[in-house]
C-alpha cells in the first residue's frame, strides 16, 4: 500500500476510534485541565484555535477561560482568540478573531467560521491532530491548509496539536512536507516534547 492510501485508511480509522470513545468525555475533560495548565506561563495574546469536527477536543472552553483570566489579571494587552477561514485561492488560512456568542457562518467545508470579525496574526495555534506520532508530527485531514498557511506565516506562531491519547501512532513516518509541531497535548499531559 502506498503512503497516501495507508495514510487515508490511518485517517478513518482514528476518526472512527474518536467519534467511538466511550469515555470521549471524561478525556476531553482532563485535556482541558492539561491545556488550561500549559497556558499558564505562555505571554500569548493572539491563540489561534479551530472548530471541533467529528469527535474532535473542543479547545474553546479552555481557551475562553484563558481570555477570561487575562482581563481578570488586568493586562495591558486584551487576550484574543481566533479561528481559521479558509482563503479560497490560496488554500490556506487566515485567522479571525471569535468570542462566545460571535456570528458565524459555514465555510465551503460546511465548518463554522467568525462572520466579519478582525483578521489577526496569533503567536500560537493550537491544531487538531486526527493522530501524531514521535518527533511532534501530526496526521491531519489530508488537506495541507495548515502545513501551506504554517510555511508562509512570519514569524512563525508556535504550533501545538491537540489530540487524544488513542490517536497515537508509534510508526507514524512523516513526508518530506510535514513540519513538526512545537508540542502535542493529550489527556495524559504534554506527550511532545518528550
Amino acid at each position: 500500500m502506498d503512503k497516501h492510501a495507508y495514510k487515508k485508511q490511518l485517517r478513518q480509522q482514528l476518526i472512527e476510534a474518536r467519534m467511538n470513545l466511550p469515555d470521549r468525555e471524561v478525556r476531553a475533560d482532563l485535556l482541558q485541565r492539561v491545556m488550561r495548565f500549559w497556558l499558564v506561563s505562555r505571554p500569548d495574546t493572539i491563540i489561534g484555535a479551530y472548530w471541533a469536527i467529528k469527535g474532535e477536543f473542543d479547545p474553546l472552553p479552555a481557551l475562553h477561560r484563558w481570555k477570561e483570566d487575562g482581563e481578570l489579571l488586568d493586562q495591558p494587552q486584551r487576550r484574543r482568540i481566533a479561528l481559521p477561514v479558509i482563503d479560497r485561492v490560496h488554500r490556506t488560512l487566515r485567522f479571525h478573531v471569535w468570542y462566545p456568542g460571535c456570528p458565524m457562518e459555514e465555510d465551503a467545508y460546511g465548518i463554522p467560521k467568525p462572520k466579519d470579525t478582525d483578521v489577526v496574526e496569533p503567536t500560537l495555534l493550537f491544531v487538531p491532530c486526527v493522530g501524531y506520532g514521535p518527533g511532534g508530527y501530526r496526521l491531519g485531514y489530508g488537506g495541507g491548509f495548515y502545513d501551506r498557511t504554517l510555511a508562509e506565516l512570519t514569524p512563525a506562531p508556535t504550533t501545538v496539536g491537540l489530540g487524544f491519547a488513542n490517536g497515537f501512532v508509534d510508526d507514524f513516518e512523516p513526508e518530506s512536507h510535514d513540519m513538526p509541531l512545537d508540542a502535542i497535548l493529550n489527556d495524559n499531559g504534554v506527550v511532545w516534547p518528550v
